[in-house]
């Protein structure tokens, strides 16, 4: 079973995100602000981090750049979710260090397929 870290401040954006993928037998983690999301990335040790990018305290693209700088947790892939997807978003998180990018409201089964090719399951 892979650990999903889901760093995201909408409560009920991480809850509705949370039951879907725990009912496709992933063990889940929460962080509600960009402090939390580093602290359990070292604490929690996911095998793949969701990450919000627009996050209180800290955003979601120094979130990435801080775990991508960090060598405990470089090589943890981390997915890009953003509601707001503006011109240039998938360009300036992939050059934070996300491994990959996605929009909300989040379609599941395509985000389920690249969770999948960055964890090297099916």
């Amino acid at each position: 079973m892979s650990k999903i870290l889901i760093v995201e401040d909408n409560e009920m954006n991480y809850m509705v995100l949370s039951r879907q993928l725990q009912r496709r037998s992933f063990e889940i983690c929460i962080g509600t602000d960009g402090q939390e999301g580093l602290n359990l990335a070292v604490s929690a040790n996911p095998d793949l981090i969701l990450l919000d990018l627009s996050l209180h305290k800290i955003d979601g693209w120094e979130v990435a750049r801080r775990l991508k700088a960090d060598p405990q947790t470089r090589s943890i892939p981390i997915i890009a979710l953003t509601a707001h997807a503006m011109v240039g978003d998938r360009e300036k998180a992939l050059a934070a260090g996300c491994d990959d990018y996605d929009t909300k409201p989040v379609d599941i089964t395509r985000l389920i397929d690249k969770m999948n090719a960055l964890l090297g399951s099916s």
